[in-house]
């Protein structure tokens, strides 16, 4: 949990104001969020104004609609006005599911859950998929090769993920199959391991 749950939310807004301070400079910028995230527990959020951050990472239990027990859940810092629901990626070729993007407003304040197919477990997201959706989804097709694939995603307003209050459009890079992990993830990946067996599923990543 976050020690001050508005520390962030003012981060947003303060970057909004110093966007509107140097828009007086260069008319022409353009502010822009681009969030990074992967199957490993590999987050940052950049900006066009040079803020770079970490983004904490954790297998948490997901609020949202059939969500399951423990998932791996990206704390954003609070963004202003995210949209819930849930972005699908399909494989590109036979078109299956591969994974689900789950953005949830009311948790710590602005969460991202990725969920990936369990049939192979080699990534702390391979824990399966909700038993339930939003309503609001949106279903995309990965783009790239088998073992290093995913999809950029620039979501419009009331699209799953949109940040209402930000000051100029997010991007999220969604990095669908990613190196094995690290030793601290694979320690993490062995606690959690028990959460994944019960929910293997017989079709290919």
């Amino acid at each position: 949990m976050l020690s001050n749950p508005s520390r962030f939310q003012r981060l947003w807004v303060a970057l909004g104001v110093l966007l509107i301070l140097m828009l007086t400079h260069t008319a022409s910028a353009q502010f822009t969020v681009t969030i990074t995230v992967d199957e490993n527990a590999h987050g940052t959020l950049d900006n066009s104004i040079g803020t770079h951050l970490t983004l904490p990472a954790a297998m948490l239990p997901d609020p949202g609609p059939g969500g399951l027990a423990s998932a791996l859940t990206y704390n954003l810092q609070q963004p202003p006005g995210l949209t819930a629901g849930d972005l699908i990626l399909l494989e590109p070729g036979n078109f299956l599911v591969s994974d689900i993007i789950r953005f949830n407003p009311a948790q710590n304040g602005g969460s991202l859950v990725f969920y990936s197919d369990s049939t192979e477990i080699d990534a702390l997201a391979d824990v399966g998929f909700p038993q339930a959706l939003y309503s609001n989804n949106f279903t995309v097709v990965e783009v790239g090769p088998e073992g290093n694939n995913g999809f950029t995603y620039t979501p419009t307003s009331g699209q799953p993920g949109f940040i209402a209050g930000a000051a100029g459009p997010a991007t999220y890079i969604i990095k669908s199959d990613t190196p094995v992990p690290e030793p601290a993830s694979l320690a993490l990946l062995g606690i959690a391991l028990p959460f994944f067996l019960p929910r293997s599923r017989s079709h290919r990543k």
